[in-house]
């Protein structure tokens, strides 16, 4: 495994090339280009903050900021693995043709969505001057947060792209599993203002690492706190149980897949 880590080291600059050809893809034939990186997501905020302050008001304060705070690392999540699913697949003349390490192909995807985040961050900083949530020094944790969320979503990634070569249907199942886990994870609401058991709550936070880490953002974006460090621990560490799992099912698979491509 470490030897198959220090070849994609070596290919560092073929994964640059990669991701920057996911996100020229991407906007090649839209006409508004990245700036849907921006409109998305304000798009959502404004929809989702009129029904949740108009129709059913939940009384939570700046609730645009409440919300893209924990939409964005969402969207980072869901578009990299429904995307990333496919990368082996949608890839293949380029797998059968060229020798490089197949791992570059997923984490060119998940690359091109965390630009695509960090791109993001934009509107969701200027909503924080119009609504004037604080910019606090906890801000400085978000490199963290993010690193944690990239290595996670790199390892479902890793593994979904491979399984996706032998068993095509998995994407699409992926796609529709998307929506419920929306729904299971708190970017709408939050735990703490649900009936919801204190328990039940961190049980939560602990079986779905989305949850966790989305709270994660929240707490230092919107909230202006530091992170939970038990919880922050928690979520790193399955972080990495996922990146091993992706890399162990992958490194397994990918000498198998010029068989079935």
């Amino acid at each position: 495994m470490f030897a198959h880590l220090i070849e994609v080291f070596k290919y560092r600059e073929a994964a640059r090339l990669l991701t920057l050809r996911e996100l020229q893809v991407r906007y090649s034939n839209s006409v508004l280009g990245v700036v849907w990186s921006l409109l998305y997501p304000l798009a959502l905020t404004l929809f989702f903050s009129l029904a949740f302050t108009l129709v059913f008001p939940s009384n939570i304060p700046n609730y645009p900021v409440f919300f893209l705070a924990a939409l964005l690392p969402w969207n980072f999540f869901s578009l990299a693995v429904v995307s990333g699913a496919g990368a082996i697949l949608n890839n293949s003349p380029l797998v059968n043709r060229v020798r490089f390490p197949r791992e570059l192909l997923p984490l060119a995807v998940v690359s091109a969505n965390a630009i695509n985040y960090l791109i993001a961050l934009i509107p969701l900083a200027l909503l924080m001057l119009v609504f004037g949530v604080p910019f606090t020094p906890a801000l400085f944790w978000l490199p963290v947060l993010l690193a944690v969320q990239f290595g996670f979503v790199l390892g479902l990634v890793l593994a979904l792209s491979a399984l996706n070569v032998f068993l095509r249907d998995v994407q699409q199942i992926v796609e529709v599993l998307m929506l419920p886990l929306f729904f299971l994870t708190p970017i709408v609401y939050s735990y703490s203002n649900s009936p919801v058991s204190a328990s039940l709550q961190q049980l939560a936070l602990i079986a779905n690492p989305m949850a966790g880490l989305v709270t994660q953002y929240r707490r230092i974006i919107y909230s202006g706190l530091a992170p939970d460090w038990p919880l922050l621990g928690i979520t790193a560490l399955e972080a990495l149980v996922a990146l091993l799992a992706g890399l162990f099912i992958f490194n397994r698979l990918s000498p198998y897949f010029a068989d079935e491509l």
